[in-house]
């Protein structure tokens, strides 16, 4: 059972949304429906699988809806039609205070503009959900100091937020969200107000925290760069359409459409595909191509070992963790992969 299902899911924003809601169902254009009746459509029948543990980041143009969809999930929207499963309980059947308790202990969010208070210190912001959660005060410090030293702020406990940098704001937010330890982390926009040096270093936190936490993160952004390097699955959405989900790779060298196609026509390849992506079995491999190797680890990105390659003219031997080889790499194949239209 996946951790997030979202099934059929449609939302109209207008005075009378049900009343447009067939116009939708019926193949009415976005444009359609705001020049005939004034409602915008947010979702058009979006339906998506996310599995534990793994970081599904959503993207699309502004208007394309992922904002709308990421507050679906916490019922900070409610849909027009549709259901939205969180480990298999339909999020909508829940009664006030069940998703109160639901939002308290299921799931965490960090927004784009930070979302701390600024009468309260750096411990005081991590600590809140643990303030909301009941938990007393001595545990709730001992959990947000360690959550401060895993996003590196150790010793700005005492700050408040107007203290600080944007990018240790957003390390605030972020510990504030680890606090709580929900199995799931929304994450709306949550770098792009950011500086890209700032930024750059933001994704490497999230990166080095996720392989650690194996949390659940739907990440919300419009940069197709910053959804290559975080994403384990990536979801496009156009005009409240979800037109493709995959991983990076599928997304770079499969395209669903033209929409999904102009987003990836500028991308370097080298930064978002692997070595055990494009390298042949041992099998496949003949003992000319096994000359004049360079060792390499399955899992690094063409343009970590490009270089070494294209200067020694050489093909590389793929291994894994134990040093075990898993297959082969030719130059010509490591080339073609590069220039694959």
């Amino acid at each position: 059972m996946s951790k997030i299902e979202i099934n059929n899911v449609f939302k109209i924003f207008g005075p009378k949304p049900s009343s447009v809601l067939q116009m939708v169902k019926d193949g009415s254009s976005k444009e359609e429906i705001l020049e005939k009746t004034g409602h915008t459509v947010g979702l058009d029948n979006v339906t998506l699988k996310i599995n534990e543990g793994e970081t599904f980041v959503c993207m699309g143009l502004s208007g394309s809806g992922k904002s709308t969809l990421i507050r679906h999930l916490n019922r900070l929207i409610d849909p027009t039609d549709g259901e939205i499963l969180i480990e298999g309980t339909n999020v909508m059947s829940l009664k006030k205070e069940e998703l109160i308790d639901f939002r308290r202990h299921k799931m965490s969010m960090v927004f784009q503009r930070f979302g701390l208070f600024p009468h309260k210190t750096v411990l005081q912001n991590v600590g809140y959900g643990l303030e909301m959660q009941g938990v007393e005060l001595e545990k709730r410090n001992n959990v947000s100091m360690e959550k401060i030293e895993s996003v590196g702020l150790t010793g700005f406990e005492n700050q408040f937020p107007n203290q600080l940098s944007g990018g240790m704001q957003q390390r605030v937010g972020l510990a504030r969200a680890l606090a709580t330890d929900t199995d799931i982390m929304l994450m709306d926009e949550a770098f792009s107000a950011l500086d890209p040096l700032i930024r750059s270093d933001m994704q490497k936190q999230l990166l080095a925290l996720q392989s650690e936490l194996k949390k659940t993160i739907v990440f919300i952004t419009h940069d197709l760069d910053e959804s290559l390097k975080l994403g384990d699955h990536i979801g496009i959405l156009n005009a409240g359409k979800l037109v493709q989900v995959g991983t990076p790779v599928d997304i770079i060298m499969n395209p669903a459409d033209d929409y999904v196609e102009a987003f990836v026509k500028d991308v370097n390849r080298a930064k978002v595909i692997k070595a055990k992506i494009i390298m042949k079995s041992i099998n496949e491999t003949t003992n000319e191509e096994k000359n004049n190797l360079i060792k390499i680890h399955e899992d690094q990105f063409i343009e970590e070992f490009l270089p070494q390659v294209v200067c020694n003219n050489a093909n590389c031997e793929v291994v894994d963790k134990q040093g075990n080889v898993k297959g082969y790499i030719t130059n010509k194949e490591l080339q073609h992969s590069l220039s694959k239209s």
